[in-house]
């Protein structure tokens, strides 16, 4: 059950993978920015595909632990290290994103930065969730 509404004002074309506004009501969770290692704090790959793939299903397990699932996410900030390589994996990544988020669209930023604090990091994702009451 989710208990958010999508905020789509008239006469704007509809975003494709993001939202541009939610409205929510309920428990909120807070997920801290996820990179894309393990568990054990290792990192299993260097693409960007690879590391988007591990980085949302850090943010899935971190939302697990407070009842929350990837449909009460309301918004993710997205830090890259290279736009260039980002626009070049949309299809991977966008793959990625609906097999672990499902067809689960926030409102989300995407960032450029120079780098991330773990140098093998190519990806960072911040999560807001609302979870029902």
């Amino acid at each position: 059950m989710t208990t958010h509404t999508i905020l789509q004002p008239a006469g704007w074309v509809k975003p494709k993978g993001y939202a541009n506004g939610v409205a929510a009501q309920g428990r909120f969770v807070f997920v801290g920015g996820q990179i894309g290692w393990n568990g054990q704090s290792q990192f299993e790959t260097d693409d960007l595909v690879g590391q988007v793939r591990q980085t949302l299903q850090n943010v899935v397990d971190v939302l697990a632990e407070a009842g929350a699932k990837p449909e009460h996410v309301t918004t993710m900030t997205w830090y890259l290290t290279s736009k260039k390589d980002y626009l070049g994996s949309l299809v991977g990544i966008g793959k990625a994103y609906r097999e672990i988020m499902g067809r689960n669209f926030p409102a989300m930023a995407v960032v450029e930065v120079t780098a991330l604090v773990e140098d093998r990091a190519k990806v960072e994702i911040q999560a807001m969730a609302v979870v029902p009451a």
